[in-house]
């Protein structure tokens, strides 16, 4: 049985006039849509099987599973605006993936380290009526190269235990050079692209 949570609606922002249902319980969608005045009526995460097909790159994996889960809560609660979304860290074409172990964490941040690597997120919104919207946003992350010094900093912060493959947000953010696109595409969610959006389907 999948897990529910209500939320209770504040005095809506940007003239919205109708609710949506997020489908997804990561406390940084959350924090970021509500930081944003979308707070969603309800919370239902979507059960679904999440595995890669033989082949599917990452920027097509990442709209597929977010259609798919907005697709699975659309029809358990049908009539109402779904949102969901799909965030993934790609390093030399690859997912990277979060690290089960110290030692897998080591490989993760030496694939980062020095080079360019990227935050995709597809994201997939379903309005009441039944529109469909699936779209990918990407960004760009520049690293410095990691002394081993850092590494032991960052694998002790113990931020690699993340269900992404960092947080931008904490002390990896120190060592970062540069990013170009979305800040919050990196955290879990494009914000502007999202709100711009929702906003269409939701007055």
């Amino acid at each position: 049985m999948i897990k529910t949570y209500k939320t209770t609606i504040t005095k809506p922002c940007w003239g919205l006039t109708k609710p949506f249902i997020l489908a997804s319980s990561s406390p940084r969608r959350i924090r970021l849509l509500e930081n944003a005045g979308f707070k969603p009526q309800e919370i239902v995460p979507a059960d679904i099987d999440e595995t890669e097909k033989k082949g599917e790159r990452p920027d097509k994996y990442v709209v597929r599973v977010a259609t798919e889960k907005a697709k699975h809560v659309a029809n358990l609660r049908p009539g109402t605006c779904i949102v969901a979304a799909d965030t993934i860290i790609v390093a030399k074409g690859k997912i990277v993936r979060k690290a089960p172990n110290e030692q897998k964490a080591r490989a993760n941040l030496k694939l980062i380290s020095g080079g360019t690597h990227y935050a995709y997120t597809g994201y997939c919104i379903i309005s009441a009526k039944g529109t469909v919207i699936s779209k990918l946003v990407k960004t760009t992350i520049k690293m410095k190269k990691f002394t081993d010094a850092e590494v032991d900093t960052l694998i002790a912060s113990k931020e690699w235990e993340n269900v992404a493959a960092y947080r931008i947000e904490g002390l990896l953010s120190a060592l970062v050079k540069g990013i170009e696109g979305s800040y919050t595409n990196i955290i879990g969610l494009p914000v502007y692209e999202v709100s711009q959006d929702l906003k269409k389907v939701l007055k």
